[in-house]
């Protein structure tokens, strides 16, 4: 036997021999998640309808979902452990793509532990950079709608068809992903369609805690904070990774943000704790497990971004992260 896989045997991970979905894996959190749960240690199946043959109406060609199974294979072996990525294209809402996908998960793998639901690509149907936000008569329609099906449906029809997979066995982990806690969400965040589809998710999650308990399963929302996404980095502020602090001098409050990776890192956390059924049914952030679980971000600081925007930003205060990350 060889000594790099004589290492993979002897570290497992926190999460070896666990099975996962990441649904909506392209790019973003999504992605940063599955690589984390690979690097843990996870097999994880990466979803979602970019590929290097066909690319969504994100109309981004620069993440697929197989360049998102390479990280996670890349980020295992980095570790030693036996994690790897699986990607699987998958129109979410597709009932029968997705019935697909979980059956070839039941075939090769026989269980399902961890499901997230971070499907969503609904930002090309709003325009963030308006001077002001369109009421709920005066938005088109049909892109208001395709923003309920992608956040809303596409979240019902994975969850419907994968959880009788997911609570097979008992500590089955289904974990709903969207933008804002549930305190800070009780605000409107228009426009209309926009604000349903992330308010959804937190309900979701506890609707589904009540429905899985019975199983010993858990559902949690989780949400990152100003996430330095991709198109966040290079669309939204022409800025990378390494000098992604430029940004702040036109918008100060973007001090807080934080990497993918930092998600990543709570799920992870969230994933290994054997006590996860504590939070069933609840809004988490990525700065707020950060606290009880003691993870950081990449940098080695932990911002708590959604306390911030709520007792700084919102509160029209000059941007001080101070105590904040």
């Amino acid at each position: 036997m060889e000594r790099a896989e004589q290492a993979v045997q002897g570290n497992a991970g926190p999460l070896g021999g666990r099975i996962a979905l990441v649904a909506g894996a392209t790019r973003g959190a999504g992605r940063a998640m599955a690589v984390e749960l690979g690097r843990a240690g996870a097999t994880v199946y990466v979803t979602g309808r970019t590929t290097r043959d066909r690319v969504s109406e994100v109309g981004r060609t620069t993440e697929t979902i197989e360049g998102t199974a390479e990280l996670v294979d890349e980020a295992a072996r980095a570790a030693g452990v036996a994690g790897r990525g699986i990607a699987v294209p998958t129109d979410h809402l597709e009932p029968e793509q997705v019935r697909a996908l979980v059956g070839r998960i039941d075939r090769e793998q026989g269980r399902l532990d961890i499901l997230v639901n971070d499907i969503w690509g609904g930002d090309v149907h709003l325009d963030f950079t308006a001077d002001k936000q369109p009421d709920m008569w005066d938005m088109d329609l049909g892109k208001g709608l395709r923003i309920m099906r992608l956040g809303i449906e596409s979240h019902l029809v994975t969850s419907h068809i994968a959880a009788p997979l997911l609570i097979r066995n008992p500590g089955g982990l289904l974990v709903e992903v969207t933008d804002g806690t549930e305190e800070y969400n009780r605000r409107y965040r228009k426009p209309l369609f926009y604000d349903l589809a992330k308010t959804a998710p937190i309900r979701m999650a506890y609707d589904l805690g009540e429905e899985l308990k019975e199983y010993g399963c858990t559902a949690v929302c989780v949400t990152p904070g100003w996430l330095r996404s991709e198109a966040m980095l290079d669309t939204a502020f022409k800025v990378t990774e390494e000098n992604w602090r430029d940004a702040c001098a036109d918008v100060p409050h973007f001090a807080i943000s934080e990497s993918p990776t930092y998600i990543g890192r709570a799920l992870v956390a969230l994933a290994a704790d054997p006590d996860v059924a504590r939070w069933n049914g609840q809004s988490l952030s990525s700065g707020g497990l950060a606290q009880e679980y003691g993870f950081t971000d990449v940098d080695g600081s932990a911002p708590d971004a959604w306390r911030y925007l709520l007792e700084v930003e919102s509160q029209g205060k000059p941007a001080d992260v101070t105590g904040y990350r």
